[in-house]
């Protein structure tokens, strides 16, 4: 694909902020794949957080811009749950907010930025303050700006009764000058129109399908031995958090309905931070349908080494290519990176039919096992029939691959870029 709409200009230096650029958290994920194809456009990125691993000499961190600050905290407490606030969590807000403009300012003339990119910290408010300040920066210095939105504050039931419609309505998000708005779903982009009279584009998830997935080396070779499977085995992963909109239930009933001694249920990531109610019924549910679930959070990091026992870590593109079959139960998601993933690594995937994935990835024509809030018979049957047929596995796997690189590739994301780039700067960027 030809680039020249992006690098017959000059290089733009492009500042990304969001509360936390660190972890395999999807708002971090994404903005790191932006910035790796924009990089590679000859852009230079550099970032803003409280909490970040980038190189200091391409970073500022804002301590007071991540969500989990004491003070941040506290006062985001006060602000929703409840259809008031007082003065004194005005002014609260009021000074968070202006320290925060104070880093705001301070990154753009540390590396004299052109453009920037808040990553959700315009969408939902896990940290009003931090929104607001970015919105009156944006109007104060009129910077050409795009607006990545993952997540939107209607879209989480906890943010229904707040004392801070007043903010929501002015800052998540803002409708200013030289403003693009990107979304990642049609979903969220009919919901943004309709609500507020902001246009959009969509920039759907991506995965890099130009490069072959990595497979099986001297390092993860072992991994099913060191997590206590057979090489028999049926290796079924759930490649995502412990948490109640994940619908791991579903996971653990298809594997008692299969009612195969070769069934294994991986769980890959930790619990979240939703407290430990969910995690209690899940450890109840696995204890009566009497099937063999392994955690192994202890063992996946973002990067190889050990852990404080002593023993391997292997990352989540160790444990794709050992995986016969992917279960994604999950009742909502903003767009579905494990779904990607998947593809990715050329494995099956049982999907329930969340909202986003009916509406914006089914009808692409992806070979999945699909089932809606039920593991009925048919679900389970499938699947037992997938799981003994390799060859219809590949044949799956190909498919879904193609279907990948047109739909989710960098090429994607790097036409759809130029174009926001082209809308601030013209053409000639």
């Amino acid at each position: 694909m030809s680039t020249c709409i992006l690098t017959s200009g000059a290089p733009k230096r492009i500042g990304f902020i969001s509360t936390r650029f660190q972890g395999t958290d999807g708002v971090t994920l994404e903005a790191r794949k932006w910035a790796e194809i924009l990089s590679g456009l000859g852009h230079s990125c550099f970032w803003m957080a409280g909490e970040l691993d980038a190189p200091p000499k391409v970073s500022l961190q804002s301590p007071l811009a991540y969500f989990n600050h004491p003070e941040v905290a506290e006062v985001q407490a006060k602000l929703f749950g409840v259809a008031f606030r007082t003065r004194a969590i005005t002014n609260q807000i009021q000074s968070i907010k202006e320290r925060l403009k104070d880093d705001l300012y301070r990154f753009i003339e540390k590396f004299q930025l052109e453009v920037l990119i808040p990553e959700n910290i315009l969408a939902i408010p896990m940290h009003v303050p931090l929104g607001l300040a970015m919105t009156e920066t944006i109007a104060e210095t009129t910077f050409p700006v795009i607006a990545h939105h993952h997540d939107f504050a209607w879209e989480r039931e906890r943010f229904t009764l707040n004392a801070v419609n007043d903010y929501l309505q002015a800052a998540f998000p803002p409708l200013l000058y030289a403003m693009e708005h990107v979304v990642i779903n049609s979903m969220a982009q009919k919901e943004l129109a309709r609500r507020f009279g902001i246009p959009s584009q969509i920039i759907p998830n991506v995965l890099d399908f130009e490069t072959p997935p990595p497979g099986f080396d001297e390092y993860n070779r072992d991994l099913r031995r060191e997590i206590g499977l057979k090489e028999d085995d049926w290796f079924i992963l759930q490649p995502t958090r412990v948490v109640l909109r994940k619908g791991i239930e579903h996971a653990i009933e298809l594997v008692r309905r299969l009612k195969d001694p070769r069934a294994k249920l991986v769980i890959s990531h930790p619990a979240g931070d939703e407290g430990s109610a969910y995690m209690a019924m899940l450890n109840d549910r696995i204890a009566d349908a009497g099937i063999d679930v392994r955690f192994i959070a202890d063992r996946v990091g973002e990067t190889r080494g050990t852990n404080a026992q002593g023993r391997k870590v292997y990352t989540l593109s160790d444990v794709y290519p050992h995986a016969d079959l992917i279960t994604y139960p999950s009742q909502y998601e903003g767009f579905g990176n494990a779904f990607l993933e998947a593809v990715y690594f050329g494995k099956p995937v049982v999907v329930n039919t969340y909202a986003v994935y009916a509406r914006d990835i089914d009808p692409l024509g992806f070979k999945t096992i699909e089932f809606t809030q039920l593991v009925t018979g048919d679900v389970v049957e499938q699947t037992w029939q997938l799981l003994q047929n390799a060859a219809l596995r590949a044949e799956w796997a190909k498919i879904n691959y193609q279907l990948g690189v047109k739909y989710f590739s960098y090429t994607v994301a790097r036409r759809k870029l130029a174009a926001r780039l082209a809308n601030l700067f013209g053409e000639g960027v």
